[in-house]
């Protein structure tokens, strides 16, 4: 999977929209429209470090509402 792909499906799987997610993870907005547009490519490392974080997040919300 290409990044630009990739990073939009990283996006959409939080449920934010871009401004919210580059909020979110302090990346300028610019910089994810140009990664999600293909106009330039976000670093291996950056993906798996964005879907690392997001896996770990979504796994502690489900934690949370299991305790619940």
């Amino acid at each position: 999977m290409d990044s630009s792909k990739k990073i939009k499906e990283l996006r959409e799987s939080t449920g934010m929209n871009r401004k919210e997610f580059c909020d979110y993870y302090h990346i300028p907005y610019r910089t994810v429209t140009e990664w999600e547009r293909d106009t330039r490519h976000a670093p291996e490392y950056v993906l798996r470090l964005l879907e690392y974080h997001i896996r770990t997040e979504k796994l502690l919300h489900q934690l949370e509402k299991d305790e619940k």
